[in-house]
């Protein structure tokens, strides 16, 4: 594949971004949909309210326990054949969750289409970065990638509410139309990027013990929602996770071919970025969870009006490919990053002033507030997750921040919901159910103010090279890969534009 230079993208590179945008959209719009349409489905099917978040959690369950698998497969196997042929299972299973006649039906589609991106996304993530060169074109890419998938999920709430009020059901067809289409592109524009020669072995029994501690931890985070319940089983699926992950990481120290690379682990700021997009997810889904229940089933708003009044959260699509790559150059990566996450603790903590007669226009410094968060933390962190790592291991580097990703959405709606719960009690009515779920906001307010501290204490960017750049106003210190964002300024796209050598690894 043709790589994009510095100033300008030849037309079929561009292609390649939009099949890959496409497809990240896609995931975003697909959980953004459902999350719309809960309580519809709830009614329909008779969900228990740890029954309804269980279709979240069942398909974050299959893609963050599958991620790193899904990783290691694209740099074993190859990105592009694993993106095709898991974007086909995506598009069956989303198909089959709309057939669904009973609650473990939903389920089991979901957790397989969970699976399914658990192994698309981590594909898409490293085409690209094996595809644009480290540098002003990677991170432009890598922007526009992020800014993509938070518009899918901030437009899908839109959609969800649209195709909801047809029925619940199309929330699960029309993905199939998104897939269909992408997989069409896909085929003709995606080729296999150059790799450095050390692909290795997918290492089958390192990848299952990895894979059955991943799912076991996502299952018991699910767990804590009930944790007055189901307390021991959660301890107990965490502590089996654990002892799992330990043997795993024994047998890595003697592998001759690990599935993570020890250089991988040492990349800068790998871990600080990894646990603050585990924190910034669990804010979001969490405060998504409370709020769709808060608007539909307190308030009474259609799903239409509860997808339209979360619109603004779609400021991201105009500032994440603006706004954000220009911040980075000037403040820095792990600055902007914390930032947009102090914007989100100011949103989340405008809405604890909720009541039952609350108007929208109270509500839009919220909506506004997440739009600013997700343009400037979604995009830079896969930035700061993927800068500086080989070319070898980038679909496992995209695998561990997705990885991160899901579970922090794991987290945060089992937290969030098991608040709630311990907030509700026994107590019923309007007034109490709006206390409880005021209370269990405290949940994203708590996970976006660590994700500011993690990302700030936390690894210096890649090479910690710092050179002076002399402007009107004086001497301005940055490190190389701010100083490389400079070039991620839009640009006229050139449909012509030469091929160019492929991207260095390292």
């Amino acid at each position: 594949m043709a790589q994009p230079t510095a100033s300008r993208m030849s037309a079929r590179d561009l292609g390649v971004l939009v099949v890959l945008c496409g497809a990240i959209f896609l995931e975003g719009s697909d959980v953004a949909m459902l999350n719309v349409a809960l309580p519809a489905i709830r009614t329909d099917l008779g969900l228990t309210t740890t029954e309804l978040s269980g279709v979240i959690t069942a398909y974050v369950v299959g893609y963050g326990g599958f991620m790193l698998l899904g990783g290691r497969a694209a740099d074993v196997f190859g990105r592009r054949r694993m993106f095709l042929a898991w974007l086909v299972v995506f598009l069956l299973f989303s198909g089959l969750g709309g057939f669904a006649t009973e609650g473990w039906m939903l389920l089991l589609a979901r957790f397989v289409t969970g699976i399914a991106a658990g192994f698309l996304t981590p594909a898409g993530i490293s085409l690209i970065t094996t595809s644009f060169a480290e540098g002003p074109a990677r991170n432009r890419a890598l922007i526009i990638y992020g800014a993509a998938g938070a518009a899918g999920f901030s437009l899908g709430l839109v959609a969800g509410g649209l195709l909801t009020a047809i029925g619940w059901r199309w929330v699960f067809f029309a993905p199939v139309l998104i897939a269909a289409v992408l997989l069409a592109l896909a085929i003709p524009l995606l080729t296999e990027p150059p790799h450095d020669g050390r692909r290795g072995r997918l290492g089958v029994g390192a990848a299952l013990t990895l894979t059955a501690s991943m799912v076991l931890f996502a299952y018991g985070l699910t767990l804590l929602e009930r944790v007055h319940e189901l307390g021991m089983q959660a301890v107990g699926a965490l502590l089996l996770a654990t002892a799992l992950l330990v043997v795993f990481a024994l047998g890595q120290r003697r592998a001759p071919d690990p599935l993570i690379r020890p250089g991988l682990l040492r990349a800068p700021g790998l871990a600080a970025a990894n646990v603050t997009a585990l924190l910034f997810a669990g804010s979001f889904y969490g405060f998504q969870f409370l709020t769709t229940l808060y608007l539909q089933e307190l308030r009474g708003w259609t799903p239409l009006q509860t997808g339209l009044a979360m619109l603004l959260m779609a400021l991201d699509v105009v500032l994440a490919p603006t706004l954000a790559p220009r911040l980075v150059q000037r403040f820095g990566v792990r600055r902007v990053i914390a930032g947009g996450l102090l914007a989100g603790l100011v949103a989340y903590t405008l809405f604890l002033r909720a009541d039952l007669d609350w108007a929208y226009a109270a509500m839009v410094p919220t909506m506004v507030g997440i739009g600013f968060m997700f343009a400037l933390v979604y995009g830079p962190l896969a930035i700061a997750a993927t800068d500086g790592v080989a070319g070898s291991d980038q679909g496992v580097a995209g695998g561990l921040l997705n990885t991160s990703l899901q579970f922090g959405a794991a987290l945060g709606i089992s937290a969030a919901t098991a608040v709630q719960v311990a907030a509700l009690g026994a107590a019923t009515g309007p007034e109490a159910d709006l206390d409880a779920i005021r209370a269990a906001i405290g949940v994203p307010i708590v996970f976006v103010l660590l994700g500011a501290v993690v990302i700030t204490v936390g690894g210096r960017p890649h090479s910690g090279r710092r050179t002076d750049r002399h402007q009107s106003t004086g001497a301005v210190a940055a490190s190389a890969s701010e100083e490389s964002l400079a070039a991620c300024l839009p640009r006229e796209v050139d449909p012509s534009g030469p091929a160019s050598a492929p991207a260095p690894t390292r």
